[in-house]
């Protein structure tokens, strides 16, 4: 506490800010970069761009953010006191220069999870692929059958109907014509 001794209130809230904000923003590196992440969002988030992929959005207000709000925020305060700046200015310049980190978190947190992809099947990739048969499929719609395809970069097996007037055999050379529902598709016979 002798630390403190001799500071202006201003002064000793900047650094309690700047240090705080400092032992919980490392708490939380430490935590992210060993695995055991921390889900502490605020609940309101603000979004852009498309997440209807569920894809995560430009989130402003999170628990990091705050944080790292603060810890810029009583850093920026302290520097700009011991330079002998006002203390309305210093307080003007620690506000944008936290604001500025949340922006710059948010955006890079953004682009972090840009990167990794859902792994969700989007059924209508399939169209346009060819792929085998894998269990028979019966002509006219008649009898459900499998076919093996590869299908945004894995092999995958869905059930598959086909309009052919003939039964597809195992091993059939097929193409997916259509999405006939979820998880059903469309075939027809690849004429080599």
């Amino acid at each position: 506490m002798d630390f403190f001794n001799g500071m202006s209130t201003l002064e000793m809230t900047y650094w309690i800010t700047a240090l705080l904000g400092s032992v919980i923003f490392i708490f939380i590196f430490i935590m992210t970069f060993t695995g055991s992440d921390i889900d502490g969002d605020l609940d309101i988030d603000v979004e852009a761009g498309d997440v209807s992929d569920g894809g995560v959005g430009f989130q402003f207000f999170t628990f990091k953010n705050v944080v790292a709000f603060f810890t810029i925020f009583g850093w920026t305060g302290v520097t700009c006191l011991d330079n002998d700046v006002s203390s309305e200015l210093t307080l003007i310049i620690a506000i944008i220069a936290g604001l500025l980190m949340m922006v710059a978190t948010s955006a890079l947190f953004f682009w972090i999870n840009s990167l990794a992809e859902s792994g969700t099947l989007q059924i209508s990739n399939a169209i346009g692929q060819v792929g085998e048969v894998y269990l028979p499929i019966g002509a006219k719609r008649s009898q459900i059958g499998k076919v093996s395809i590869k299908v945004q970069g894995s092999l995958r097996e869905l059930e598959a109907l086909t309009d052919d007037e003939n039964d597809l055999k195992t091993n059939t050379i097929v193409e997916v014509i259509a999405v006939i529902s979820a998880e059903l598709l469309l075939v027809k016979k690849l004429n080599k």
